[in-house]
């Protein structure tokens, strides 16, 4: 049967309306889609990279991690936690601003906002917290170890120069306040950690509310994908010895 205006008519209409309703659909996925990905980002998790060598050999130099932003908003923190945390005021050089161009930017931007890109990991630093608000932490004793309430600590994630035994070149004692958290980096002999900030005025400790969150995975690239653990077994018995 010959087709007539008519009849093409219609069907010209219903493909017109077809691509209309899937072009809708995709739009709604993707903003529900960029939603969803900004809240996760906002509360959940979100990715930072490594931009300096403190925490080697746990963590290298451009390394990406996945940060847990639900520790310590919901979960408390863990002594031995790798925590990303701002800049308490001080510790970091001011931030230098390169120029990029207007595209370049817009991306960034747009991936920021979605949690998959870190342009701000710069503004951030990454630690392992020893301390939390009470504890007593001194370095180091006649085998150069530091203890944590008395409790003498084994630390397998650090990292020394060659012939070397103490785990801190500086020596220190200190009673973390309320509120607050010591922080040290695992590369010992190179993080400007909380032992160099003591003469700053937050004495170095850094708030808790300053936390981001608890990295809990290292995941790019991909030959040094891997968990990160808290070491538990490090710290096993501090907080009975806490009193």
């Amino acid at each position: 049967m010959t087709e007539t205006a008519d009849t093409a008519r219609p069907r010209r209409t219903r493909r017109k309306s077809t691509w209309k309703t899937m072009l809708r659909d995709v739009l709604v996925i993707l903003v529900v889609a960029i939603l969803v990905s900004f809240l996760i980002k906002t509360f959940v998790a979100r990715s930072f990279y490594i931009p300096s060598g403190s925490m080697e050999n746990t963590l290298q130099i451009n390394d990406r991690i996945i940060v847990n932003e639900l520790q310590p908003n919901v979960f408390p923190l863990q002594r031995g936690d790798v925590v990303v945390f701002k800049d308490p005021g001080g510790w970091l050089p001011p931030l230098q601003h390169t120029p990029t161009n207007p595209a370049s930017a817009a991306v960034g931007s747009v991936l920021d906002f979605v949690g998959l890109n870190a342009s701000d990991s710069e503004q951030h630093l990454v630690k392992r917290l020893i301390g939390l608000p009470g504890d007593k932490v001194t370095c180091c004793n006649a085998l150069g170890q530091m203890s944590v309430n008395g409790v003498p600590l084994k630390e397998p994630y650090v990292v020394l120069p060659a012939g070397v035994e103490a785990v801190s070149q500086k020596e220190f004692s200190v009673t973390v306040p309320a509120g607050k958290a010591w922080v040290m980096g695992d590369n010992r002999y190179n993080s400007a950690d909380s032992r160099y900030h003591t003469d700053d005025p937050g004495k170095g400790f850094v708030p808790l509310d300053d936390i981001v969150g608890r990295a809990f995975v290292l995941s790019w690239p991909a030959a040094h994908w891997s968990w990160l653990s808290d070491y538990p077994e490090t710290f096993a018995g501090v907080d009975a010895a806490k009193g």
